[in-house]
C-alpha cells in the first residue's frame, strides 16, 4: 500500500467509521489532495494556525485532529481568519488537515472511553445507543469500584487528568458508585443520565441551570472543562495510529503534538 493522503485516510476511517458521524457534523478531509504523499503524522484537538505552521516546518504531512477546521460553512477564505490562516499555509506547505469528530467520540476506545479509562471507571459502556443504526452513542457509564465520596472522585480525577481545579454541583459528601461521562460539551446528554441509575456526571461546558437541577435532584454534576475531557485521546489515537500503520506495513512518523494548553485559565 502506497503511502498517499487516500490510502492513509482508508485506514483511518477503518479505525474510526466516518458513519459514527453526527449529520450535522463535519468530519473527514478539511484541506489537501488524496494524491499527497504521507509520510509524517501529527495528532491535536485543535487545529490551529500555530500547529499548522510548526507542522510545515518540521516536515508534517498530516495533522490530524478531533475538532474539525471548517464547522460551519465558509463564506469567504480570509487569510486573516483562523481558518483562512490555517487554508492559507496547510495548502502553501502540503500540509493536509484531517477531522475526526463526533466519530471518535462515538467509537470503541474512543473519546469517551479513554476518559472513563482515566478516571477509573470499570465495565464502561454506552450510555445509549441509536435506535436505527445500533451504534453506540455518546456519553459511558461505568462503576467505581469501591464506591468513594464526592471529595475522594475529586481528588482521583484532579491527579488523573492533572487538573488543579474542578467544578463541582451538589453533595461534596455523597456515596458515589454509578457515573456517567461524556467528553466535550455534554449538557446534551443530562436527559439520558437521569434516565440512569448513576450518581455522578462528569463532562465540561456544563450550565447554571445544570447545576442547579443537579442539586435539586441530589445527584453530583462535576464539569472538568471542554479541554480536559478531550485532550487524552490524542496520546491514545496516536499509538492506535501507530498500530494500525504497523499491521498494514507502513513506515510513517505518527507523533502527539504535545504542546497545546487549555485556553481557559483560572486567576
Amino acid at each position: 500500500m502506497a503511502n498517499t493522503l487516500g490510502n492513509i485516510i482508508t485506514l483511518i476511517e477503518r479505525e474510526i467509521p466516518r458513519d459514527l458521524s453526527e449529520s450535522w457534523d463535519n468530519c473527514g478531509l478539511q484541506v489537501g489532495d488524496v494524491d499527497w504523499s504521507v509520510e509524517k503524522i501529527w495528532v491535536a484537538l485543535d487545529p490551529l494556525p500555530e500547529i499548522i505552521a510548526a507542522a510545515a516546518s518540521n516536515d508534517v504531512d498530516l495533522v490530524l485532529t478531533h475538532h474539525p477546521l471548517i464547522f460551519k460553512p465558509l463564506k469567504t477564505v480570509d487569510i486573516h481568519t483562523p481558518e483562512g490562516a490555517v487554508i492559507q499555509k496547510a495548502l502553501h506547505a502540503k500540509v493536509a488537515v484531517y477531522s475526526a469528530h463526533t466519530n471518535l467520540d462515538r467509537v470503541q476506545a474512543g473519546v469517551n472511553d479513554v476518559l472513563a479509562a482515566a478516571i477509573g471507571l470499570e465495565k464502561a459502556a454506552p450510555l445509549s445507543m441509536d435506535p436505527v443504526s445500533g451504534n453506540p452513542g455518546f456519553g459511558r457509564i461505568g462503576k467505581i469500584v469501591p464506591f468513594m465520596k464526592t471529595t475522594e472522585l475529586i481528588r482521583r480525577m484532579k491527579a488523573a487528568l492533572k487538573l488543579e481545579h474542578i467544578k463541582v454541583a451538589g453533595d461534596l459528601g455523597a456515596d458515589i458508585q454509578n457515573v456517567v461521562v461524556c467528553s466535550g460539551s455534554g449538557s446534551s446528554m443530562i436527559p439520558e443520565f437521569f434516565k440512569s441509575d448513576a450518581d455522578a456526571f462528569i463532562s465540561g461546558d456544563l450550565h447554571y441551570h445544570d447545576a442547579r437541577l443537579f442539586e435539586f435532584a441530589g445527584k453530583v454534576l462535576i464539569d472538568i472543562g471542554h479541554f480536559a475531557s478531550e485532550h487524552l485521546i490524542v496520546g491514545a489515537l496516536t499509538d492506535r495510529l501507530k498500530k494500525s500503520f504497523r499491521s498494514e506495513g507502513l513506515e510513517i512518523d505518527v507523533e502527539a503534538y504535545t504542546f497545546e494548553k487549555d485556553p481557559f485559565l483560572v486567576v
